[in-house]
């Protein structure tokens, strides 16, 4: 949808830079890049710099660059644009799927953003530049942006470490580390559904990330919460920020 959406407005000077933040990197991410196919800039980030940089706590983020490379509108939930979405089929298998997927899908469409808002203020930036009514002003981009204590800091540098510690293979060492992260930097999610799904499980990391923790000889889940539960206590509605023109 981004691809397209690209396509629309790039004689207007729009460009999109698409930015897959995933631990295990490329490969992950590829058969994605590959289907659509991508004509603007698609990156990699392992190492989630764009928390770091930019403070991107959950994805799809967003974050609005003029020109001139000054940032008008600070990372946001960022929805793709209804106006080109496919129509939605149902991916769940009803009964033949396992209980805890079901609910997971229920909890998933309870989700809300405001896509027709979003897509219509990123319309109008477009058309009108600086002179948009949602470019923001340096002033307010600062304040809308999130603040970086030392805690956030701290949380990113054990993220960073969990991850090449992951990539040389040492996943029983990165644990702890992504562990520590979490409880840092307890507002971003993306650090905690990363961690979620590479747990190694009996039939791979994904399939590990639709299980999460289990009973019995395989109560072996590290970390606190999941995906699941997390959601849950937080409520699904409240999974994104709702957007503020």
């Amino acid at each position: 949808m981004w691809q397209a959406f690209r396509d629309e407005h790039a004689d207007q000077g729009f460009e999109v830079v698409t930015v897959g933040m995933d631990t295990v990197g490329a490969e992950a991410c590829r058969p994605f890049m590959e289907a659509a196919p991508l004509s603007h800039p698609s990156l990699i980030d392992q190492h989630h710099r764009m928390a770091e940089l930019f403070g991107v706590v959950n994805i799809p983020n967003g974050i609005w660059i003029d020109e001139q490379g000054m940032i008008v509108r600070p990372a946001e939930t960022a929805p793709a644009p209804p106006s080109l979405a496919p129509e939605r089929t149902s991916r769940l298998g009803g009964d033949a799927m396992p209980e805890r997927v079901i609910e997971m899908g229920a909890e998933a469409a309870k989700i809300q953003y405001d896509r027709d808002s979003y897509e219509a203020a990123l319309r109008d930036w477009i058309a009108k530049g600086a002179d948009s009514e949602f470019a923001l002003s340096p002033d307010e981009v600062i304040e809308r942006s999130r603040p970086r204590s030392t805690d956030t800091s701290l949380g990113q540098a054990h993220f960073e470490l969990a991850t090449q510690l992951e990539l040389d293979g040492n996943h029983a060492a990165a644990v702890s580390h992504f562990a520590k992260a979490h409880e840092l930097v307890p507002d971003n999610f993306a650090y905690r559904r990363q961690a979620w799904s590479i747990e190694p499980g009996p039939d791979g990391p994904l399939r590990r990330f639709w299980q999460g923790p289990m009973t019995g000889a395989e109560a072996d889940w590290p970390y606190e919460g999941d995906w699941l539960a997390e959601t849950k206590a937080m409520g699904a509605e409240n999974y994104y920020e709702p957007f503020v023109p």
